[in-house]
C-alpha cells in the first residue's frame, strides 16, 4: 500500500518550524563583540590590526574570527599573496556589520542624550485640571518653544485610567497631581504646596456672617467625582482623619466647570488657593478661610523607574518644574471679595 501523499493545500513549508530552532540558535550565537571583530577585520584586513585596533591580544581575535566563519559557513578573509582580502561573502557583509554597530551606538548614545532642538519625541503627561490654570498652558508653551519638533499630549486623570499601569507600560510619561499620600512604588517630586480655602459666590452667606466649624461642614459642598470608585477625595481624607464629615450637595466630573457652578449658587469649593485666586479674578467669587485648620496640598509629578534615567525623561521633569517656578514667581491677580 503506497503512503499517502500530504494533501495538495497542506501548509507551505510543513518543514519550517523544524528550521526555526536552528535559524534561532544561529542569532543566539551572534553577539555584538563578534559583529565589532567581523567589521574591524575585514576593515583591516588583518587579524593583527585589528587586535590593535580593538584593544584585544591577537589570539582573542584569531579565536572569534574562527566562529564567524563556523557561522558564515566561509572564509570571509583569505590571504591573497602577502595580504588578506575578503571573499565575496565577506565583502558583502562589511556594509550590514557597520549597520548594525551604528545603530547599536544610536540605541544607548540616545538612551543617554536628549536634544530638545531635534527631537521629535512625544511627551505624554497625564495631570489633574485642579492644579493652577495657567499651569498646563504655561507647560505646553514652554515645551513647544524649547523643543519645536516634539508633540504633547495631556492626558485626564480620570476614574476608568489606571496612573500606575499606565507609567509601567510606557503609555504616559509623568503624572501630575496632589495626594495625601503618594504611591510609594512610583519615584517622586514635590512641585509645591498650597493653602487649603474654600470658594464662594460673592453673594453667599458666609461672605457677611463667616462661618464656624459646625457651619462649614453643614454648607452645600461642590467635589470633583473621586478618581475611582470608593475613593476618598483629599479634602474628604482629611476631614476623615478628623472624625468630621462634609454635606456633599454635588460631585462634577468637569472640575474646571465648578468655580462657574459655585458662581451663580451658594454651593462651596473646598481647594488649594492658587486655583481659587485665578478662577476669582474673572468669576464674581469670594476666596474665604477654612474654619477647619488643615494640612496644605502637596503636589507631585510622578514617573516610574522605566524612565528615571532617560534624559528625554529628565528633561521634561525639569520643563515641568520650571513651569511651575515660573508661575510662583507670578503673583496672581487680586480677587475681590
Amino acid at each position: 500500500m503506497k503512503p499517502h501523499a500530504a494533501p495538495p493545500h497542506a501548509p507551505a513549508g510543513a518543514s519550517a518550524p523544524a528550521a526555526a530552532p536552528s535559524e534561532r540558535n544561529l542569532f543566539d550565537r551572534i553577539d555584538l563583540h563578534l559583529i565589532r571583530v567581523l567589521h574591524q577585520v575585514l576593515t583591516e584586513r588583518s587579524v593583527s590590526r585589528a587586535a590593535l585596533r580593538l584593544g584585544m591580544h591577537q589570539p582573542a581575535v584569531s579565536t572569534a574570527l574562527k566562529r564567524l566563519r563556523e557561522l558564515a559557513g566561509d572564509p570571509l578573509l583569505v590571504r591573497n599573496g602577502a595580504h588578506m582580502v575578503p571573499t565575496e561573502a565577506g565583502q558583502r557583509m562589511l556594509e550590514p556589520a557597520a549597520n548594525v554597530l551604528r545603530a547599536a551606538e544610536m540605541l544607548f548614545t540616545e538612551a543617554r542624550s536628549f536634544d530638545a532642538r531635534t527631537s521629535c519625541q512625544t511627551f505624554r503627561i497625564a495631570a489633574s485640571d485642579y492644579l493652577d490654570p495657567l499651569f498646563l498652558p504655561r507647560l505646553v508653551a514652554d515645551i513647544q518653544r524649547h523643543a519645536p519638533l516634539a508633540k504633547v499630549e495631556i492626558h485626564a486623570l480620570t476614574r476608568e485610567g489606571d496612573y500606575r499601569a499606565q507609567l509601567a507600560l510606557g503609555e504616559i510619561d509623568l503624572v501630575i497631581g496632589n495626594w495625601l499620600q503618594p504611591p510609594d512604588d512610583l519615584h517622586m517630586a514635590r512641585l509645591f504646596s498650597d493653602e487649603v480655602v474654600s470658594l464662594v459666590s460673592r453673594h453667599h452667606p458666609a461672605v457677611r456672617r463667616g462661618w464656624d466649624e459646625a457651619g462649614w461642614l453643614a454648607a452645600e459642598h461642590i467635589a470633583p467625582m473621586p478618581t475611582h470608585p470608593g475613593a476618598r477625595g483629599i479634602i474628604d481624607q482629611m476631614l476623615d482623619g478628623l472624625g468630621l464629615q462634609r454635606h456633599i450637595a454635588v460631585r462634577s466630573a468637569y472640575f474646571s466647570l465648578i468655580p462657574d457652578m459655585v458662581a451663580g449658587t451658594r454651593l462651596v469649593l473646598t481647594t488649594g488657593r492658587r486655583y481659587c485666586e485665578r478662577v476669582a479674578s474673572r468669576l464674581p467669587l469670594a476666596i474665604l478661610p477654612c474654619p477647619i485648620a488643615m494640612p496644605p496640598l502637596l503636589y507631585y509629578q510622578l514617573w516610574h523607574a522605566r524612565s528615571q534615567h532617560s534624559s528625554a525623561a529628565r528633561w521634561l521633569r525639569e520643563r515641568t518644574r520650571e513651569a511651575i517656578a515660573g508661575l510662583q514667581q507670578q503673583a496672581a491677580p487680586p480677587s475681590s471679595h
